[in-house]
């Protein structure tokens, strides 16, 4: 029996862990013009709340990845979805900009709370063989996150902009109390294991894992990491204003196209993904996703009706999310015991592109409706090059190994 079958019960409460924290994440998008106009902040400070949320994020991955391994996955996932459920009642009861960015720096705590324990989790359940699947399964769980996400903040705002905010939070309150019940540790904690001595990764900070990074053998899928999240949290940020702009749409149609233009990546990651990855492998696979990401991202400056707005995004999307669990996969493979570490840091880099795409996407979109996407697809671009640049070397090296 595989580790999947024997831990079919671990896996449902992962990834609706990491559906709810994405769900929160993405319902802003479509309701975010509305508060615009509501409270009277500009896109610089949309983008500015969006990189809030991935600061906390990036400045708390390395601790969370590192106590993840030492304190044990369950406890982390628990205060996680705990603070998530506080930081989505906040939101939804924030009537000034200063308590939205209370709210998404909370935010972000969580996530960094719960995103390299899920990671971790997941490697612990998984051989080798399964990991490309069980990364699929969980990268399909944020994914889904991201789509119904704005589905709900798109529909539900029928009823009140603030409504969906209050859903999350008790969806997270009841994730929490699932969690805390029926998930067992997959990590004995660091007093239960026989070897207490912390390894030399672990006694970094903050600074010394980022400054050292460059010595790993997954360096640059971290490189990747932090510019497929800038490119991406580019084009997310914006694309509610964007197209409220250029076209006039409303919450819902914002919600039609995020939904049903990214639906086919979560199903891709569950039914396809691994047979991709097996057929291609992992460094082609991010290198041509990289490429189409570049390229459709560009498409959506000349578009202009509703159904090629609606296909452009349908490739974007789907190339993202054939491209994240890819990375994740490459780099759980040489991250042998220190899983909880290596999830960490990829959440870390995750966030800097985070940071950097929404500020750069905000104060961009105030100057030029067009310069965002202008920007996220040069810098995708740029790393298509590196990666391709990447494969042939390694190409060179194995030709020269035999």
């Amino acid at each position: 029996m595989s580790l999947l079958s024997k831990n079919r019960g671990a896996l449902p409460i992962l990834m609706f862990n990491l559906f709810l924290v994405f769900s929160g994440i993405g319902l802003v998008i479509p309701i975010m013009p509305k508060f615009m106009e509501s409270l009277g902040i500009t896109g610089g400070i949309v983008g500015l709340l969006v990189a809030a949320f991935s600061l906390t994020q990036f400045l708390f991955s390395p601790l969370a990845g590192r106590l993840a391994d030492s304190f044990g996955r369950k406890k982390l996932i628990v205060i996680g979805m705990i603070v998530f459920a506080f930081s989505e009642g906040l939101f939804g009861i924030a009537s000034s900009s200063g308590l939205l960015f209370i709210s998404r720096l909370l935010g972000g705590i969580s996530a960094a709370m719960i995103m390299p324990a899920v990671m971790a989790y997941a490697a612990d359940i998984t051989t080798q063989e399964e990991r490309a699947a069980g990364m699929g399964y969980i990268t399909a769980a944020i994914t889904t996150g991201f789509i119904i996400g704005p589905g709900i903040g798109g529909y539900i705002a029928e009823f009140g902009i603030r409504v969906p905010f209050f859903a999350a939070g008790a969806a997270g309150i009841f994730a929490a109390c699932i969690t805390l019940l029926i998930l067992r540790e997959s990590h004995p904690s660091k007093e239960n294991r026989a070897d207490t001595q912390p390894s030399t990764v672990e006694r970094r900070g903050l600074l010394s894992q980022l400054r050292y990074a460059y010595r790993e053998p997954y360096f640059l899928s971290l490189v990747i990491v932090f510019v497929m999240s800038f490119g991406l949290a580019n084009f997310e940020t914006v694309f509610g204003l964007f197209v409220d702009k250029k076209f006039g749409f409303e919450p819902k149609d914002i919600a039609f196209i995020i939904t049903f233009g990214s639906i086919a990546g979560a199903v891709v990651q569950v039914t396809a993904f691994s047979w991709i990855l097996k057929r291609l492998g992992e460094q082609r696979v991010i290198t041509l996703c990289l490429f189409f990401a570049g390229l459709f991202i560009l498409l959506t400056l000349f578009v202009h009706k509703f159904w090629m707005i609606f296909a452009v995004t349908f490739i974007v999307f789907l190339a993202i999310d054939i491209l994240r669990p890819a990375i994740s996969t490459q780099m759980s493979m040489v991250a042998e015991d220190q899983q909880g570490y290596v999830a960490g840091l990829n959440s870390a880099f995750t966030s800097l592109g985070n940071v950097a795409g929404p500020i750069a996407a905000g104060f961009l979109f105030d100057l030029d409706v067009n310069y965002p996407y202008t920007l996220a697809c040069l810098v995708l671009f740029i790393c298509f090059v590196l990666s391709a640049k990447s494969k042939k070397r390694r190409l060179l090296d194995a030709h020269a190994a035999s």
